[in-house]
């Protein structure tokens, strides 16, 4: 008898609806596109202090005051875009945290922002194969004498190419001393 009067009991259980999932915790690094979605457009911006470039996105978020500011999508990267930057020559884009480190008004690529690579880990690494890391890594327009448009493809040394309209606005709202992070 005791089993008879457990059954209606089992049975309504069965049907009862299943506890709510929790919700998950965010990510310590949040993805560049849901960064990139909290973006206010038309938000005018005075300086940038921090600039996240994502390889695999082709895109780079510039940041004020803790927040996503502006987005530039369609990066162009070196020959060999894919994977850290090591030897000179090895036309990859390098990965990390650099800063700003000056700026090239006469540079054969419209404008140009000089990223600090490379850094002391770099000089390391290259100097273990007895090799140069290489250097003159820029974030950069076109090249001059470019009729408008763009170069296609991926065409730089191992720089990070935007169009002419796109390094002249960094041009003005990049301050040297600025953090870039590259991820892959």
């Amino acid at each position: 008898m005791k089993r008879l009067a457990f059954l209606p009991l089992l049975a309504l259980a069965a049907c009862a609806q299943p506890a709510p999932k929790q919700a998950e915790a965010p990510s310590a690094q949040p993805s560049l596109a849901r960064e990139a979605a909290r973006i206010v457009p038309q938000r005018r911006i005075a300086t940038l202090d921090y600039l996240i470039v994502d390889k695999s996105e082709r895109m780079m978020i510039g940041y004020a005051g803790g927040q996503p500011v502006r987005v530039w999508r369609g990066l162009q990267f070196g020959d060999a875009p894919q994977g850290h930057k090591r030897f000179e020559g090895d036309e990859r884009t390098p990965e990390g945290r650099y800063v700003i480190e000056g700026r090239n008004p006469g540079s054969a690529y419209h404008l140009s922002l000089k990223i600090s690579y490379p850094n002391a880990a770099d000089r390391a690494i290259a100097a273990q194969y007895g090799r140069s890391p290489g250097g003159d890594i820029f974030l950069h327009g076109q090249p001059n004498g470019l009729p408008a448009g763009r170069v296609p493809g991926d065409w730089t040394d191992g720089c990070i190419a935007l169009s002419n309209a796109e390094i002249e606005e960094l041009w003005h709202i990049v301050p040297d001393g600025t953090v870039i992070e590259i991820r892959p």
